[in-house]
């Protein structure tokens, strides 16, 4: 009898699902928003109904699903199934393991969404069941995921591979997290627009201060854009930018020592040019016998390493069912 199993990556805006065959390949992915009315107390029960839902519409049974991998944005006790503290979404000290498994009757394993997306680019995508492997999403913040020997690294309450906020500059830019100078600050989104703003000022008569008078606004993939037809302000800006990541990495090598470091989230869309400008300071930063091991990738599942991370808790975990 085939078996199924489902990925589940919740975030702040939307739920996605998918469906998978006991042997990894999806069939089907859907969407749902996320209620976060009331601390989002009905996120279970909407997440449930969905996906009892979707298994009726395509004729397969609950007794035909191994189990949910959930990916959560927020600090998460994978062996508990306690959800601590999840911003975004309004729940804190949330027995999600415990409450979806009585409303689904289904083993439920859950993990930081970072941890999960890692999951699912080295089990499916770029990192090609690598053994030490580092994922780092530049997106609206900086996300971070870390495995080490073939499994998660959470360290001693899951905040292992947050990093986002290691410190980067002395008194700088203020962080969500409550400190100054974080990576996020420098070499996410909002922090490339930040520094787009700054910019300006000192180059008033580049591309990117026309940009700005004529439109109003600037954006992370302005600056890239920018950068690309020579503009000195945003070159300026796309340059630090890797600096800065290539000095991280460097510095995280020498820790963990990984074989890949893949580069996800919206701002990696800005292609090969920038992941090799990222290199070249890695490769000048880093020692030597950590940089020839090292292979710094473009990740490849985009929106979809979440739930195939998902399907992969499930199937790490039910191996053999």
């Amino acid at each position: 009898m085939e078996k199924y199993m489902i990925g589940m990556d919740m975030g702040g805006t939307s739920i996605k699902f998918g469906l998978f065959t006991s042997d990894g390949e999806l069939i089907h992915k859907w969407s749902i928003p996320t209620n976060i009315d009331n601390n989002g107390s009905a996120i279970l029960d909407d997440s449930w109904n969905s996906m009892k839902s979707k298994l009726s519409e395509m004729n397969i049974s609950t007794d035909k699903a191994l189990g949910i991998g959930v990916g959560i944005p927020g600090y998460v006790d994978s062996q508990t199934g306690v959800v601590h503290e999840a911003i975004n979404i309004g729940w804190k000290n949330k027995l999600i393991t415990e409450e979806l498994e009585g409303l689904s009757g289904l083993p439920v394993f859950i993990e930081n969404d970072a941890n999960i997306a890692v999951l699912g680019e080295n089990w499916k995508g770029a990192g090609n069941q690598a053994q030490h492997v580092i994922a780092v999403t530049l997106g609206t913040g900086v996300g971070g995921g870390v495995i080490s020997a073939g499994k998660i690294l959470n360290g001693t309450n899951g905040m292992a591979g947050e990093l986002g906020h290691i410190l980067i500059e002395e008194n700088g830019a203020y962080c969500n997290c409550g400190n100054h100078g974080c990576l996020e600050t420098i070499a996410s989104a909002t922090g490339i627009v930040r520094q787009a703003k700054e910019a300006i000022s000192k180059y008033p008569e580049s591309s990117l201060a026309k940009h700005y008078e004529t439109n109003k606004k600037v954006t992370a993939r302005d600056v890239f854009e920018l950068a690309a037809e020579g503009d000195v302000a945003a070159t300026s800006i796309v340059d630090r930018v890797s600096d800065v990541l290539g000095h991280t990495f460097a510095n995280i090598g020498v820790i963990l020592n990984p074989e890949k470091i893949l580069i996800g989230g919206g701002v990696s869309q800005a292609g090969e040019p920038f992941v090799n400008r990222i290199n070249s300071y890695f490769q000048h930063y880093a020692l030597p016998r950590v940089k020839e091991s090292c292979e710094i990738k473009l990740a490849e599942l985009g929106n979809d390493a979440g739930i195939i991370g998902g399907a992969f808790l499930v199937s790490q975990n039910m191996a053999g069912n």
